[in-house]
């Protein structure tokens, strides 16, 4: 039982608790999620089952798309709908729409974000949010995000009632982008308190909603004998990565963790990472040594008993 399982993380559950279920359902502990998704959010949940655990650091650092609602006219501690209002201002009228838009254009390419007060980001050992649930404060370190694309997708939204405006969005994005914060500084540069609203992840890497299966579906497949249908290979992960295919005699060098020259992949000398393979299968990422650049050296190995 070997490879990435897309999983659609629903509302109210951890990412841990997607683990737990899973490792009950599929009857092996050998499991690792992709990084997490707070227990509101719901979404594409990529799961590496087996031999693919390995590949759990390169899906992290792969980018991601959400859909979501910004609301206007109050922000919250956890800077989401489900923290405690920490500033209100009531809107009496419809920002400007073209403004809106403007001010989210403004938002794309690499910018600055500090991270939320309630995040698992480390501070001199402890987690922010550890900081957060004892009212404590620390100075949050500032850290690059890329955002790709930050769109309205639909009209802004009046309530008469709460007094705020709120509508959907879109973004797609790099690793470690903080949508929460996104939505508190699009607010600021509009010059109303805001927060984000819903949130749904909707893609992460290759792995897309159309492609993701409940936890009721997986246990469903399990009970039909159907399981292996569902994973995806782990050369799904790897499909933009150079591509070397070894032949038999470098594959026994490969297998036993070689380090080779640079060379010997042929075409790809100059490539910081290279997806190896043999027979089709993906067995090895290479990269520059760090201290012999005319070498390459493993940098993990997924598959050594084929062949």
């Amino acid at each position: 039982m070997n490879g990435i399982l897309p999983l659609w993380k629903e509302r109210g559950m951890t990412s841990h608790d997607c683990i737990f279920h899973l490792r009950r359902i599929l009857k092996t502990r050998k499991i690792g999620h992709t990084g997490t998704l707070d227990p509101e959010v719901d979404g594409v949940l990529p799961i590496c089952v087996g031999a693919a655990t390995k590949a759990a650091e390169f899906m992290t650092d792969m980018g991601k798309a959400y859909e979501g609602e910004i609301t206007l006219g109050y922000s919250t501690e956890t800077e989401d709908a489900h923290g405690e209002i920490v500033e209100r201002l009531p809107i009496t009228e419809l920002p400007d729409a073209s403004v809106v838009d403007a001010m989210m254009q403004t938002l794309e390419g690499t910018i600055i974000q500090v991270p939320p007060m309630y995040s698992a980001v480390k501070v001199n050992g402890r987690r922010l949010y550890e900081y957060a649930r004892k009212g404590e404060t620390v100075e949050r370190p500032k850290r690059e995000a890329v955002i790709y694309s930050f769109t309205r997708t639909s009209e802004l939204r009046y309530n008469e009632r709460e007094q705020t405006v709120s509508w959907d969005f879109s973004v797609e994005c790099g690793k470690g982008t903080y949508i929460r914060t996104l939505a508190v500084d699009l607010g600021k540069a509009l010059g109303y308190p805001a927060h984000m609203s819903r949130l749904t992840r909707t893609a992460s890497g290759p792995f897309k909603k159309e492609n993701c299966l409940t936890l009721a579906e997986v246990q469903e497949k399990m009970d039909q004998g159907e399981i292996d249908s569902v994973f995806l290979p782990i050369e799904s992960i790897f499909s933009e990565f150079p591509r070397f295919d070894a032949d038999a005699n470098v594959w026994e060098q490969i297998k036993n963790g070689a380090v080779l020259e640079a060379q010997t992949f042929v075409g790809l000398e100059d490539a910081p990472l290279i997806a190896v393979y043999y027979e089709g299968y993906l067995v090895a990422l290479y990269e520059t040594h760090a201290r012999k650049t005319d070498f390459k050296k493993p940098r993990k190995m997924f598959l050594s008993n084929i062949g």
